[in-house]
């Protein structure tokens, strides 16, 4: 199942593996759902890689990576012909298989679902190794295909620090698999079990993002933050809709139809639990002065604590079964599902694992970075080895004469701060200044982690709401992250020693120290907790001396570290994608290297007054 023979018989013919002169480079793909990726391999180390809406600028963009890819050749300084695989994440025709097995076992019932499938499969993605090789101009013979699970599961496992780890992969649908559980043990991955579609824990939390009002994989995120608002007192009703025992679960499907239908995610007896679905517009406002307003929106706010409990609650189930099955110290999570922050929170806090693991890029993204390693390991047969902590700067960088070249075309004047670099953005931050920052290459994975961010000052809880109306334009609701200083964090925030190997990467929500919470209300969620970043010299030096620099100004080693872009866009990628962001929001000045940026002064414009 795991390496199919006549594969690694047809790639150890194809290349020569002993005494290589040249590199071996090898190109991962993960497209054609959501989170399009592409990611290079050198030896069998992560030479850069990107998410394609960073190029397209379309948010989740799920089309081939051509872009992406094209970059990373670019800035490898090589061609296709010198690539030695290119692996796709997944088996395109289990997939169908999949698709055409379920829409017959639920005809007539699933009429709705089987033309628009049958439609986008026979017109385009099953033919996709002719697609891979039209498009990315790479022989036949170097093209291999991983399994979608498998390559979730080793984007997890081959980037964490651990050789031996129990890996569960948890997400909406592979091609069979929505769940799997794993053992790893150096370079080998071996399967252990699975639950299969159209039973889905991520479907589960995608449906209700839908009837929330939600996009679906992409507004998950706000169902959580969401959650924090409200009490789960609909649990009678989830355990109805997801049933747990012996470690596995299940839904019932009378509530849901995204097995049968195009575009609807429940059946009409979900409603009778929970109301009729939020429209997006319908605006979230527990504070508002109308009563009907407010009725509704904690019926939201209770709808998202009880799906959340639900899906911690199955979670550790998961978690428990896997650790009696496969025994280890080590838990390594991949999958949609494993970026539920408030979820790892509890696994590393309540569950039996001495140390938690989850790769930044856990989606679809993460999908071709597991495909690259898959075909480096247990295709070509290479051995681990001891890697340093896992980086997240692996996308484009741009050179300092470049970005003055395009603000100096865009006549923004800018200033080089070379010299006391880090003092003078602790000052601007000290000084209530809102920072729109990007440095090196941008960040692999959704968060921003201190490379395409947004900076401010978490002294003052005005500061969260200006963020989000003013610069972020997004759902008041919503947190911001801290990050803070590695060496400062156990004074601010309650880690589960779990949850360490976490903290770089912001995919674990902690609980803030009491004593401090007043200190830094901006990044304090309204349950007391924080999805944190650690810093360090190791991980980013720059930003570490910035904020080291804070501290000495304000005593507070934390800062607001958001993403930079406002919503509904990516994050950005180019100096021109920034100078866009910065100038369409009220963001007081940008760093871009060395060079500073004052926001420019807006002078409106008023119109002559016209006599009657």
């Amino acid at each position: 199942m795991l390496v199919l023979e006549s594969q690694r018989d047809t790639l150890q013919n194809t290349l020569s593996l002993v005494d290589r002169p040249m590199p071996c480079w090898i190109l991962g793909i993960s497209a054609l759902y959501h989170d399009s990726a592409a990611v290079l391999l050198k030896d069998g180390v992560v030479f850069a890689a990107a998410q394609e809406e960073r190029f397209t600028r379309i948010k989740n963009d799920l089309s081939m990576p051509i872009r992406a890819t094209a970059w990373l050749l670019e800035h490898a300084g090589i061609s296709p012909s010198e690539l030695e695989a290119l692996v796709f994440y997944e088996k395109p025709l289990r997939k169908f298989e999949r698709i055409l097995s379920t829409s017959v076992a639920y005809f007539p019932y699933s009429w709705r679902l089987f033309s628009p499938q049958m439609r986008a499969w026979l017109g385009d993605k099953l033919w996709l190794r002719d697609k891979l090789i039209s498009q990315f101009a790479v022989p036949k013979d170097r093209i291999f295909f991983s399994e979608h699970h498998l390559s979730h599961a080793a984007s997890a496992f081959y980037c964490s620090p651990h050789q031996d780890a129990t890996i569960l992969t948890v997400d909406g649908v592979g091609e069979w698999a929505t769940t799997a559980l794993w053992s790893g043990s150096g370079a080998d991955i071996t399967p252990v079990s699975e639950i299969r579609y159209p039973h889905s824990l991520g479907l589960f939390y995608s449906a209700i993002t839908a009837h929330l009002g939600f996009v679906v994989n992409n507004g998950e995120y706000k169902v959580m933050g969401m959650a924090s608002f409200g009490e789960p007192r609909f649990m009678a009703e989830m355990n109805q809709l997801l049933i747990v025992k012996d470690g596995r679960f299940e839904l019932d499907l009378r509530y849901f139809c995204h097995h049968l239908h195009p575009r609807r995610a429940t059946t009409r007896h979900f409603e009778t639990f929970f109301g009729v679905p939020r429209h997006p517009s319908e605006p979230f406002d527990l504070d508002s002065d109308d009563p009907q307003i407010v009725s509704r929106s904690q019926l939201f706010a209770d709808i998202a604590a009880s799906a959340q409990l639900a899906l911690e609650e199955a979670l550790m189930a998961l978690v428990h079964h896997a650790h009696q099955t496969c025994p280890s110290t080590a838990l390594c999570l991949a999958g949609g599902v494993a970026l539920n922050a408030v979820a790892n929170q509890r696994i590393a806090t309540e569950g039996p694992f001495e140390h938690v693991w989850v790769q930044p890029a856990a989606g679809d993204a993460g999908g071709a970075l597991g495909a690259a390693l898959w075909g480096w390991h247990m295709v070509m047969g290479n051995p681990r080895t001891a890697e340093p902590a896992f980086q997240v700067s692996l996308g484009r960088s741009w050179s300092a004469s470049k970005v003055a070249d395009y603000l100096e075309d865009f006549r923004l004047p800018f200033t080089d701060v070379t010299e006391n670099f880090s003092e003078t953005v602790a000052a601007d931050l000290a000084a209530g200044k809102i920072i729109a920052w990007m440095q090196d290459g941008f960040e692999w994975g959704p968060r921003a982690l201190g490379y395409r961010s947004i900076l401010a000052d978490p002294r003052s809880a005005e500061m969260k709401d200006r963020i989000n109306r003013s610069v972020k334009f997004r759902e008041p609701f919503r947190p911001f992250a801290p990050v803070v200083l590695a060496s400062a964090i156990d004074d601010w925030f309650e880690v589960p020693p779990a949850a360490r190997n976490m903290t770089p990467y912001m995919v674990c929500t902690v609980n803030v120290r009491s004593e401090v919470i007043d200190k830094i209300p901006a990044v304090t969620h309204i349950d007391g907790t924080a999805r944190v970043q650690s810093v360090s010299d190791e991980h980013n030096p720059l930003l570490s001396k910035v904020i080291e620099a804070f501290a000495a100004l304000t005593g507070v080693p934390v800062l607001i570290n958001t993403s930079f872009n406002v919503k509904g866009d990516p994050i950005v990628n180019s100096p021109v994608d920034a100078v866009a962001t910065f100038l369409q929001s009220e963001m007081d000045c940008m760093y871009i290297g060395n060079l500073r940026v004052e926001q420019p002064k807006r002078q409106r414009y008023h119109s002559p007054r016209i006599d009657g």
